[in-house]
């Protein structure tokens, strides 16, 4: 599929710009983003945020730079050190979450589930500085249970695309993720550790504040939460509501 794509912009970049090899390339990049299992539905249009709103009350911060580029979603920080969290308006109990990440290097966040509007959640890690990708933890609460994504390494593809499922059920909160359709871990919480037990929340992506951070130098701390210009990059998104 690459490879023909190449073939193609290099038809097109010597002026042969005829119809047929324009078509085929509107078509081929259509297909490399139609990879959503069968029953899921999306919660992304690939045009723009609606149906998602940036948290004013989380303390990661209230300006994150997400936005819409060539049907991906995208976050970046800037201004440099500015954080938040992207959250859907609608809030899910027990679900499956499908989510294609490009994850560049330097940069920290997180796929949140059932999340308050302050970002309360339970956390799927996303850093390949630390190498603590695909871990679970608690986001402004102690999750009683974590777990480590340890076989990872055997199905990640570095710099490239990656498929993430989560499946979230029960009261008590049982999480399943898997990468690139390899299960890395399954827990079974102990207890509900939402403060007055929640059990449905809303989904979503952090960009994780940077500290230290001073807007008269305008350079980086060098900190490796975010670099200037990093990404975390989405597409592909759905959920489809799974029984317990």
């Amino acid at each position: 599929m690459k490879q023909i794509s190449e073939y193609i912009l290099r038809i097109l970049k010597k002026k042969h710009k005829s119809f047929v090899a324009v078509f085929m390339l509107m078509l081929l990049n259509k297909m490399s983003l139609a990879q959503m299992p069968e029953g899921f539905h999306s919660i992304f249009n690939g045009k723009n945020l609606d149906g998602w709103h940036i948290s004013r009350t989380t303390h990661q911060g209230t300006t994150p730079d997400f936005r819409v580029e060539d049907g991906v979603m995208v976050v970046t920080q800037k201004p440099y050190g500015q954080g938040g969290v992207l959250l859907t308006d609608k809030k899910y109990k027990n679900f499956e979450l499908y989510v294609e990440i490009k994850i560049d290097s330097f940069t920290n966040g997180g796929i949140f589930v059932r999340s308050s509007e302050s970002g309360i959640a339970y956390q799927v890690e996303l850093d390949e500085n630390s190498g603590t990708t695909g871990a679970l933890l608690g986001e402004r609460m102690q999750a009683s249970k974590g777990a480590k994504a340890e076989d990872r390494s055997k199905v990640w593809k570095a710099n490239d695309w990656n498929s993430f499922r989560i499946r979230m059920v029960g009261d008590t909160p049982r999480v399943t993720l898997w990468i690139n359709d390899v299960q890395m871990w399954e827990v079974l919480q102990p207890k509900n550790d939402f403060i007055a037990g929640a059990t449905e929340g809303m989904i979503g992506f952090q960009s994780h504040w940077t500290a230290l951070y001073s807007p008269a130098s305008g350079t980086w701390n060098g900190l490796r939460l975010w670099a200037p210009g990093a990404m975390h990059r989405f597409r592909n998104i759905g959920v489809k509501h799974v029984e317990r």
